[in-house]
């Protein structure tokens, strides 16, 4: 086997490895997701007196979070996660091809280079996760202005937007809700929803009201026509960036083939006629 067909192996390889990164990473946070669902479920069950043992209690949590435990359990703690695997593949391929020194200095600069340019790579069900929230931030906002005009308590406020919106923004409204249910302080509460993009103003205009006593329903109805003019002015640089980047292969593609076939021409005559 020669050194190429080696190298071309660890690539493929650490292709794999690195395309299935994102696959994982989504079905452990649904399986996750779900265990929470089923914990909660059993805690509800718990509550009933009525309930018949077996149905939920303290057998549910543990029946939840099983698969996620099992899943965990199932990879020795030695063992690399496929982003190092995939990384020290890469490295391997480059020490293959070059050999000697030089191969063994190279394949460790493009271990660390790929292990690190992987790990900044987010992602697509982080990504579909963090553009859902950003985008149910503003209605969240408008629903938890409406119930704090109706008279509703900032607590059951959240609790009740989070049940009405769904998706994950409602996960992390639903932590807020029952930390402020539970008697957590506002700033513990809050910073559930800090990961958001843009849900920073959100959080600190409900603690300056949780401070002064301020009304918080004219403030989330501002911060919700803010956020979605800030949606609107980001989608028309998006769009304009887009119609800079469509031109840029056009460019790379019509320049070459202008030159060869005007400029290249012209001068080889006049060279021609000049030598």
């Amino acid at each position: 086997m020669t050194r190429q067909a080696v190298a071309a192996g660890c690539l493929v390889v650490a292709a794999v490895l690195a395309l299935s990164v994102g696959t994982r990473a989504g079905s452990t946070r649904r399986l996750r997701s779900l265990g929470r669902r089923r914990e909660a479920a059993g805690a509800g069950e718990t509550a009933c007196p009525d309930r018949p043992a077996g149905l939920g209690g303290a057998d549910a949590p543990h029946a939840a979070t099983g698969p996620a435990e099992a899943a965990g359990r199932s990879r020795p703690p030695w063992w690399p996660d496929p982003i190092r695997l995939g990384a020290g593949l890469c490295g391997l391929a480059v020490l293959v091809v070059l050999g000697g020194w030089a191969g063994l200095l190279g394949g460790v600069v493009a271990a660390v280079a790929a292990d690190r340019g992987l790990r900044r790579i987010e992602p697509p069900a982080v990504r579909e996760r963090r553009l859902r929230e950003a985008a149910d931030l503003p209605l969240a906002a408008d629903l938890l202005a409406a119930t704090m005009r109706a008279g509703a308590p900032v607590d059951r406020s959240v609790l009740a937007v989070a049940d009405a919106l769904g998706g994950p923004l409602a996960d992390r409204l639903g932590l807020v809700g029952r930390t402020l249910l539970l008697g957590g302080r506002p700033q513990e509460a809050w910073a559930h929803l800090l990961p958001v993009p843009g849900a920073e103003r959100l959080a600190g205009a409900a603690l300056r009201s949780a401070d002064s006593g301020a009304a918080l329903a004219g403030a989330l109805t501002r911060l919700a026509d803010d956020l979605r003019a800030d949606r609107s002015t980001a989608a028309e640089a998006a769009a304009r960036r887009a119609g800079v980047l469509i031109v840029l292969p056009l460019g790379l593609c019509f320049l070459p083939a202008f030159i060869l076939a005007g400029l290249v021409p012209v001068i080889v005559a006049v060279l021609g006629d000049v030598l």
